[in-house]
């Protein structure tokens, strides 16, 4: 009988984690599923581990062949897949009990390509957000498409998805070689899809080693690792020049964002007879970038930058030691006409490096947040925060005002502490507006003022105002 699903698994010295991965495969609540475990020439016990669930669940099958990298032994899986959608997993990962119910479900209902939802972070025993994916699952889109929704250009691994496996024969799409074949395929797969279901729930967990044989993961700033790492990354970007170029101004700014972290933790912490190749590759890695990449970037990130392309790697360390120290974030001043980041070499003339380097005025941001409200008498009153982010200085003016889209209620700020803010708010005053209205802020300081609305604080998700005795809502604060 034809399976519902194949769920791929390359296995290769993951003895500690083998276990914990394959039990979460086992108790899926999609259990017409067979689980294709391909050993690729491990050393460890993990094959002892992998015959025990073979032994006792039918739906378990073992492979093997010589070691040849984590992209072939998941094409000889594919090869040997029977199922109508087709999935993947890592030995040392593990997948929540509901994903592949929830993923070939929408697939289902949507005649969608291919379904991904969210990843957290497994790191000394506790889950976290992943940051390479926490912007693109806020919100269940069926039917998407990466020209669409660029932020997909993040979603760049396959072990968060369910395939069609018709799609994947259909496209000829193939791990290729070396350690980074994640990347390559998940792009290809965005783009040739007529249609990807992204789902806000969790899917995935994504485990940072804490003992055995590092992970690929965690060798990432070794010289080889990042020279594979820039294969992967100009084998997509050909790609997208080919199919899809208006997604290379996106992509290119995800390298900046990400890729290039690792060679920056390599030339921290290099001997000095790596730097000579290490400059060397970093040279390959920027030619050809796209200048709209390159001129987006954050001030911080546009100073490492400057630094690595004059081979300045003393001051680079530098930079990177006061990014890590800066626990509140790097601070944004006002200097002259602008606004810079206060970072190391701003005010020392001897590297002579511009001032546009340091400029951070797109960076600022106004934050306004609500922590708590109620009745008090006949007036509701509201207490949050009011400031802007990175800026040690506190605004010289605050105001807020509730909007209905056509109609403005100004209202008295308190100001309470260093951000702190309260407004007391009359319900009559809102009688001939609503039925919902929003709460603004706008804030001056040293000639600069930004706007916006605000959101609520940590403590609570919703804060509503009702009015005893009207039949409607009056105010809504919300995300």
């Amino acid at each position: 009988m034809t399976p519902m699903l194949s769920v791929v698994v390359p296995i290769y010295n993951v003895e500690p984690y083998i276990a914990e991965c394959l039990e979460s495969l086992a108790a899926q609540t999609l259990e017409d599923i067979e689980v294709i475990l391909v050993d690729d020439g491990s050393v460890d016990g993990s094959v002892r581990v992998a015959r025990e669930f073979t032994d006792r669940d039918p739906r378990f099958v073992l492979f093997d062949q010589p070691n040849q990298g984590p992209g072939p032994a998941r094409n000889a899986g594919i090869r040997r897949a029977r199922g109508t959608y087709l999935t993947f997993a890592d030995g040392d990962d593990v997948v929540p009990p509901k994903a592949y119910e929830l993923l070939v479900g929408s697939l289902r209902e949507s005649g969608s390509d291919f379904a991904c939802g969210g990843v957290l972070r497994m790191k000394e025993g506790e889950l976290a957000v992943s940051s390479l994916h926490e912007k693109v699952f806020r919100r269940h889109v069926p039917r998407s498409h990466i020209l669409d929704r660029q932020v997909l250009i993040r979603d760049r691994t396959v072990w968060n998805k369910v395939y069609r496996k018709d799609f994947w024969h259909e496209h000829g799409l193939e791990f290729p070689a070396g350690i980074y074949e994640d990347v390559p395929l998940s792009m290809r797969a965005h783009v040739l899809a007529t249609g990807v279901d992204v789902l806000p729930d969790i899917v995935y967990h994504w485990r940072k080693r804490e003992e055995g044989e590092s992970s690929i993961t965690q060798r990432r700033a070794e010289l080889s690792n990042l020279a594979e790492r820039l294969t992967a990354i100009r084998a997509v970007r050909a790609f997208l020049e080919e199919k899809a170029p208006q997604l290379i101004d996106a992509f290119d700014g995800l390298v900046l964002e990400k890729d290039l972290l690792f060679l920056f933790q390599a030339l921290e912490y290099c001997q000095d007879d790596e730097i000579g190749p290490l400059l060397e590759l970093s040279e390959q890695w920027m030619a050809g970038m796209s200048p709209v990449a390159l001129g987006s970037v954050a001030s911080l990130r546009r100073l490492e930058l400057h630094l690595l392309s004059r081979g300045l790697v003393k001051e680079l360390r530098e930079v990177r030691r006061f990014r890590r120290e800066a626990v509140n974030g790097t601070p944004i001043l006002p200097h002259e006409v602008g606004w810079y980041g206060d970072y190391p070499y701003f005010r020392d003339r001897t590297l002579k490096i511009p001032d546009a380097v340091f400029e951070a005025s797109e960076e600022l941001k106004l934050v306004a947040t609500v922590d708590e409200c109620d009745w008090t008498g006949d007036r509701f009153e509201v207490r949050g925060e009011v400031y802007i982010h990175r800026v040690p200085q506190q605004p010289t003016r605050v105001d807020m005002w509730l909007a209905d889209g056509e109609r403005r209620v100004m209202l008295d700020v308190e100001r309470t502490g260093e951000r702190g803010v309260q407004v007391a708010i009359d319900p009559g005053l809102l009688e001939k507006g609503g039925p919902s209205w929003r709460l603004h802020a706008r804030v001056e300081l040293c000639g600069l003022a930004l706007k916006g609305c605000f959101r609520e604080g940590e403590a609570q998700k919703v804060w509503r105002l009702s009015v005893p005795g009207w039949s409607r809502t009056c105010m809504d604060i919300t995300q």
